[in-house]
């Protein structure tokens, strides 16, 4: 069996077992995956993680494009996906946490990492608990690099107030060419000057 095949039959295995988890049946398209790391300053990156890859369709075009000293953390708490990751990807850049996006936190400190230029997510927000997505949208904010951004794709629009309320800047976009339509979230994440304004850091 092809790669896509195998990504394709545990993708679609595992959304039959945990539909709230994944949101839908299929991994994202190219047309998603292009339009969410579209702002990322490759040049620029040292440090990004993943929330919810799944089976790495957007992690493999991450890899691709990032610099050699770089380094990608991703986490994920199927652990069908975790063991697939690893064996998928054997980048020595990459760092598969088979832990929550709550843990992110946690997961750049015991890797002796910064804050991270730039969060992409893909799990359904709309489908946690909120007290667990306010801390994950809190936690994100907080290690996010004053300059980066908060990377976000679902099918819905249901967690854009919770993006405005954290956000001094909130970009939209949609992507019809996807298995659902998506949604597109570019967060800016506030920087104080000395003056004690607040700048935000705006996507391309």
């Amino acid at each position: 069996m092809t790669k896509l095949g195998t990504q394709l039959l545990l993708f679609g295995g595992n959304f039959f077992r945990h539909p709230r988890m994944l949101g839908s049946v299929v991994p994202s398209s190219r047309f998603v995956v292009s339009r969410v790391l579209g702002p990322i300053d490759w040049e620029r990156a040292r440090v990004l993680v993943e929330y919810g890859p799944g089976v790495g369709t957007m992690t493999a075009s991450m890899l691709r494009r990032m610099r050699p000293d770089a380094a990608l953390v991703v986490l994920e708490t199927n652990p069908a996906f975790v063991r697939y990751l690893r064996r998928a990807f054997p980048d020595p850049r990459l760092h598969v946490v088979h832990g929550s996006a709550e843990q992110a936190p946690d997961a750049l400190r015991r890797l002796n990492l910064e804050q991270a230029d730039y969060v992409v997510s893909g799990i359904p927000f709309s489908t946690i608990p909120a007290p667990v997505r306010e801390r994950i949208l809190r936690h994100t904010r907080e290690l996010l690099d004053p300059a980066g951004l908060f990377l976000v794709y679902q099918f819905t629009r249901a967690v854009l107030p919770d993006l405005q309320r954290l956000y001094a800047e909130v970009r939209e976009a949609f992507e019809p060419r996807n298995v659902l339509p998506a949604r597109l979230f570019y967060c800016g994440a506030r920087q104080e000057t000395a003056s004690g304004a607040a700048v935000v850091a705006a996507a391309s």
